[in-house]
């Protein structure tokens, strides 16, 4: 099948399109034909980073308070009632693309494949491929019926790369009528304050787990990270036990990385941690117990105390 028009629900925040935004946008390129990102209003500040990427239009839909999933999905619905229907759209595996594409997904009545982490048209057929039982086995799904095709993808299952392209165009719209899901509004908003890279696209993450014995501990982990100018992470042990807010983790409920090097202190490797790192080009592991399944994927391990271990590798680098 040919695919001449593609839809994404993109992300802005500061002004800037997100990584992830950016993944699918490099990706659909790549499959052929136009690209329209779909953001909110905000997203006509990034038109021109949209467009070196590879989009030709954003469409900004301005819904104000409103939920981003009712109004965007409503708004995608109406321009596929007035004929401007794509052959494809992909959202994000985030929190607002899985809104998204659910209220679209019942609005249209099409089916919406998730958590892929690759797409191609062959011959007359789009394929998404899925990762099942951790990562270990690969599936290959095929849509059928009639276009649009709705398909959610993890983070990182591409790399963005510019097409030196030109701005893209700007399509500003309303948000139709809502309805009685207009009546949900955001009346406030709360971004965690960080410094440094972000987890997700850090190119060094060092995370710590439950072998670091207490909470107070943790603070080995940021120390060695700020050091190497990277990003701390954690395991879903130390999240549910209130050690570092969930914003840190790392894994199949928590955030995907892909670092150049990750540092794992005193995680045993739950294969819910390791679907989140295992993609890392370089992974260090630190553990007493040399049975530790992390021990599988790493490229250097090594079998010690990290109560021992991180404080001496700290030492080491800051007298450098």
């Amino acid at each position: 099948m040919a695919i001449t028009n593609i839809w994404v629900f993109g992300q802005v925040a500061g002004g800037a399109p997100t990584s992830g935004t950016l993944e699918l946008v490099t990706k659909a390129r790549s499959l052929g034909g136009t690209v329209s990102v779909w953001t909110g209003a905000e997203g006509a500040a990034a038109a021109a980073v949209l467009g070196e990427y590879g989009a030709s239009k954003v469409v900004a839909v301005d819904y104000g308070s409103n939920l981003a999933g009712v109004a965007v999905a409503s708004a995608m619905k109406a321009a596929i009632e007035g004929g401007d229907s794509p052959d494809l759209v992909m959202f994000p595996q985030t929190y607002e693309g899985r809104d998204v594409m659910a209220r679209l997904s019942v609005k249209i009545d099409r089916t919406v494949l998730t958590n892929n982490i690759e797409i191609a048209a062959s011959g007359d057929s789009v394929i998404v491929t899925t990762p099942i039982f951790g990562g270990n086995t690969l599936v290959s799904t095929s849509f059928t019926g009639s276009a649009p095709y709705l398909a959610a993808f993890r983070p990182k299952s591409f790399a963005p790369e510019s097409a030196g392209g030109s701005a893209a165009t700007v399509q500003s719209v309303s948000a139709p009528e809502l309805g009685a899901t207009g009546g949900a509004k955001v009346t406030a908003t709360h971004v965690e304050e960080t410094s440094g890279p972000k987890l997700d696209e850090a190119d060094i993450v060092v995370s710590g787990g439950r072998g670091l014995g207490e909470s107070a501990k943790y603070e080995l982990v940021e120390s060695l990270a700020k050091i190497l100018k990277g990003a701390p992470g954690a395991s879903r042990a130390i999240v549910d036990a209130g050690w570092v807010p969930y914003s840190y983790q790392v894994g199949q409920t928590g955030k995907v990385v892909k670092p150049s090097v990750y540092i794992a202190a005193g995680i045993s490797g739950a294969t819910q941690h390791m679907v989140g790192m295992k993609g890392s080009k370089n992974i260090i592991a630190i553990n007493k117990d040399k049975e530790a399944p992390i021990f599988g994927i790493a490229d250097l391990g090594i079998v010690g105390d990290v109560h021992k271990v991180l404080p001496k590798l700290i030492e080491a680098l800051q007298g450098r």
